[in-house]
């Protein structure tokens, strides 16, 4: 039997990515995001060529609701989870300055990046405690997609950089507490990769990387996050629960 895999905010960008190269993997999957199912078809159909099964749950990880729902569609069509890939997440509509941020963006983006994830991370858990006590070969694992913002500050998106040192927490929080079942944890942390997401400040780090800002002088590219929770989900580093696995190209390297 394949393995199952919830990919959140699976359907374009880093998620799209990261549901590739699992597809590729051997495994069926659940895509979540909020577009319209007929946005996502071409999304579908590429995931579904590579010879497996794939649903589509649309739905908010900010709402409490969605949330319940995605688990319940992912139970009621494959029965089975073994990979949660807590992936979805925003940048602040506005980048503003933190002295003069609002309480409203920062609400929007912390409910969608830490307390989405955090509390989909917890229904996901349980339910992979309930199927390895009924069988104890069973492997699963989650894997939490932050951002190299968890570490480097960026003081004109504030809440974004809350948002992913809260989920850097959360992924210790959930290996500690998830050890005794043997499903590891991990935080896989991206640099600056290409996607719709920073294609608003492409000139400005097209420039940067020239400069050398990373030791690989080039763009990430979503499939460089995906290969690597690829391995993570295949069970390769089961012993490393809680780890950080950075995606950044060496940005984050102390230099002189």
């Amino acid at each position: 039997m394949k393995k199952v895999a919830l990919v959140t905010g699976g359907s374009r960008g880093i998620g799209f990515g990261i549901a590739t190269q699992l597809a590729e993997n051997g495994f069926d999957l659940a895509i979540n995001g909020m577009r319209p199912a007929e946005d996502v078809e071409d999304a579908i159909k590429q995931l579904k060529s590579y010879g497996n099964d794939v649903i589509y749950c649309r739905g908010s990880i900010a709402s409490s609701a969605d949330r319940e729902n995605m688990i319940n569609e992912v139970k009621k069509y494959y029965q089975r989870l073994d990979v949660l890939v807590n992936n979805a997440g925003m940048a602040p509509r506005q980048r503003n300055d933190i002295l003069e941020a609002t309480e409203e963006s920062y609400d929007e983006v912390m409910n969608t990046n830490l307390k989405g994830s955090y509390f989909l991370m917890q229904k996901a858990a349980n339910w992979m405690i309930e199927q390895k006590k009924k069988d104890g070969t069973f492997n699963g694992c989650i894997v939490n997609i932050s951002s190299m913002s968890a570490t480097v500050a960026s003081v004109n998106r504030g809440e974004y950089c809350l948002s992913k040192a809260g989920l850097s927490m959360a992924t210790q929080l959930f290996a500690v507490r998830l050890g005794v079942f043997n499903i590891p944890v991990f935080e896989v942390r991206p640099g600056i990769i290409r996607t719709d997401m920073t294609a608003g400040v492409k000139e400005k780090y097209d420039k940067m990387i020239e400069e050398g800002l990373c030791v690989q002088q080039r763009w990430g590219q979503p499939e460089d996050v995906g290969k690597v929770v690829a391995v993570l989900a295949k069970g390769d580093f089961m012993y490393s629960t809680g780890q950080v696995i950075m995606v950044d190209g060496g940005l984050t390297i102390p230099r002189l």
